[in-house]
């Protein structure tokens, strides 16, 4: 079986396994989606899904969180972790895209990367989710741990990954797959274990066969 071909069954699976492929973090537009997923970085979207509601809605517009005191919104986001880090960014974000973007989040991965702490996995993720754009490959740890136990890639280097995955997977489908291996990777083939016996994918997964 070719790389292609295991791939496509392995989207196949997926769909047939995971029909809602939808994004875990609660948003109401673009830009909540982007700093959601900025805090999202070494944290849970169970925690930041916690953590957003009082952020937002202490910060309604883009105006408000420009204008934030960077110490303000540390005492909100510190359960998330590296809040001074998140913070400063979420704040120069704002700022940013009030003045280079016309206050609007930017729809290529270039501008979308030049934002302070944004990269490749946070930009595809805005450019599937929000401007439905193919080809956008999402390589967080869930994707890029089951897509090396399928044996589609065989790194573990992010970028080199999503660039791996663009050739191989339909480009229609590309988020939606990265969506289901978030929820495969939580509910089956979980970072400390494996759960073969249970798997979708175990009569084609190399770690299986």
């Amino acid at each position: 079986m070719t790389k292609k071909q295991l791939t496509l069954k392995s989207v196949e699976a997926l769909k047939e396994a995971y029909p809602e492929a939808i994004c875990s973090l609660v948003y109401s537009d673009p830009l909540q989606l982007l700093i959601a997923t900025r805090l999202s970085a070494q944290c849970t979207d169970a925690r930041v899904n916690l953590v957003t509601p009082e952020l937002f809605s202490k910060y309604k517009t883009l105006d408000d969180l420009a204008n934030a005191e960077v110490e303000d919104v540390e005492k909100i986001i510190r359960s998330c972790g590296f809040y001074h880090d998140k913070a400063r960014d979420i704040v120069g974000i704002a700022k940013k895209i009030k003045s280079d973007f016309n206050g609007e989040v930017p729809s290529t991965i270039e501008e979308l990367t030049s934002l302070p702490g944004v990269g490749r996995k946070t930009a595809n993720l805005i450019m599937g989710d929000v401007f439905h754009a193919p080809s956008s490959v999402v390589t967080d740890t869930h994707l890029i741990r089951i897509s090396n136990r399928i044996g589609l890639v065989d790194t573990k280097d992010p970028k080199k990954v999503e660039f791996e995955l663009r050739k191989l997977l339909p480009p229609d489908e590309s988020n939606d797959f990265c969506h289901r291996t978030v929820l495969h990777g939580r509910a089956v083939c979980t970072a400390r274990k494996a759960h073969c016996d249970i798997c979708t994918l175990k009569d084609f997964c190399k770690k299986k066969i």
